[in-house]
């Protein structure tokens, strides 16, 4: 792949990344669940929280479960109540009907499962599923890009990649490129199972709804010539296939109608650092 990212665009791609994914400035206090760390959560927050006085004992230095809800199931009913309280409040994202697993680890038995709307207010960490749509075109390679709906809860209008998606309860890794690859841009689950692992990204930073903590397992799919996404779902309101060189200048964009997510443009970039001459 001959390509070379100039040094002025990787420069205006790492001021505007700083800045778009600067690590957590306000004070967050920790939600603990058998003394690990399930989730952080601001002051603001953690005051409304006290208020929940049956679900919650919230300290000077953690927030904790009270006793009566010492296993999963009964913290995720708890949880799912009070997630509906917020939502009736107004002050988290848009409900999803989604739920998340949040465990100690990848894969490990939960503590508990909580509403993706509510997964920023708590704080916890999410994991999502990402590809970069990818295709060669002739001695080139070709970046496809997505625009999200106006009606998304998150970074409505903005460009994303191709697909992405997070991961839901009961879901893999391979289950969500699948699934979101044909939802967001109609591609088969024959083509989507043919995506390359291409290791982890973490994100953690400030968001207007909470703390925004995520892995994203990165993907590169090689789509024919041919194709053309189509999106399914009504998620992506438009289909762009780039050059890397402008995939380089669109992440370094931050402002106009062609911004790029702050998680694509991570992604995005770990996958020109990674093909480059």
């Amino acid at each position: 792949m001959p390509y070379v990212i100039d040094a002025a665009t990787l420069a205006a791609i790492e001021v505007r990344l700083a800045r778009v994914l600067a690590p957590p400035a306000q004070h967050y206090l920790p939600l603990r669940v058998d003394g690990a760390v399930a989730g952080w959560v601001s002051d603001a927050r953690a005051r409304r929280l006290a208020e929940f006085a049956d679900v919650f004992r919230v300290g000077h230095e953690a927030i904790e479960f009270v006793d009566g809800l010492g296993n999963e199931q009964r913290r995720s009913r708890a949880l799912a109540q009070v997630a509906s309280q917020l939502a009736r409040e107004g002050v988290l994202s848009a409900w999803r009907d989604e739920r998340y697993v949040v465990a100690p680890a990848w894969n490990a038995p939960p503590w508990f499962t909580l509403e993706r709307a509510a997964a920023r207010y708590f704080g916890v960490h999410t994991r999502a599923a990402h590809v970069n749509g990818l295709v060669r075109d002739g001695e080139h390679v070709t970046m496809w890009f997505a625009r999200r709906s106006a009606g998304k809860a998150i970074d409505p209008g903005l460009l994303d990649n191709l697909v992405g998606g997070g991961i839901a309860a009961g879901a893999t890794i391979a289950d969500t490129v699948v699934k979101e690859a044909w939802e967001e841009a109609g591609i088969t689950a024959q083509l989507a199972g043919t995506a390359r692992a291409a290791g982890a990204l973490l994100i953690r930073r400030d968001q207007p709804d909470g703390l925004h903590w995520e892995t994203i397992f990165v993907h590169d799919l090689w789509l024919p010539d041919a194709f053309v996404p189509a999106n399914q779902d009504g998620e992506a309101v438009e289909h762009r296939r780039v050059t890397l060189s402008d995939a380089a200048r669109l992440i370094a964009n931050d402002r106009g109608p062609d911004v790029v997510t702050a998680d694509a443009s991570l992604v995005v970039l770990d996958c020109l650092l990674r093909h480059r001459s």
